[in-house]
């Protein structure tokens, strides 16, 4: 019976191997929940201060809400 046995060399992982293709994965991912936020950016912008207020909204309100944790950072 033979055996086989493969020599990586020493340091070798699999992970980084794979680490470029999870770096673009992740950059698509925000990429991808960008999109949303975006439009409703725009909607906003799209309204003047006095609508706002006519609404009981302020504009710094409504970039909070819309952003979520990104406003915060």
């Amino acid at each position: 019976m033979a055996n086989t046995t493969i020599d990586t060399p020493r340091g070798f992982s699999w992970r980084s191997l794979a680490a470029p293709f999870l770096a673009i994965g992740r950059f698509l991912v925000l990429i991808a929940e960008a999109v949303p936020h975006a439009r409703e950016i725009e909607r906003l912008n799209q309204l003047s201060d006095a609508e706002l207020a006519a609404r009981g909204l302020t504009r710094e309100g409504e970039v909070r809400r819309i952003m979520g944790v990104a406003a915060a950072l």
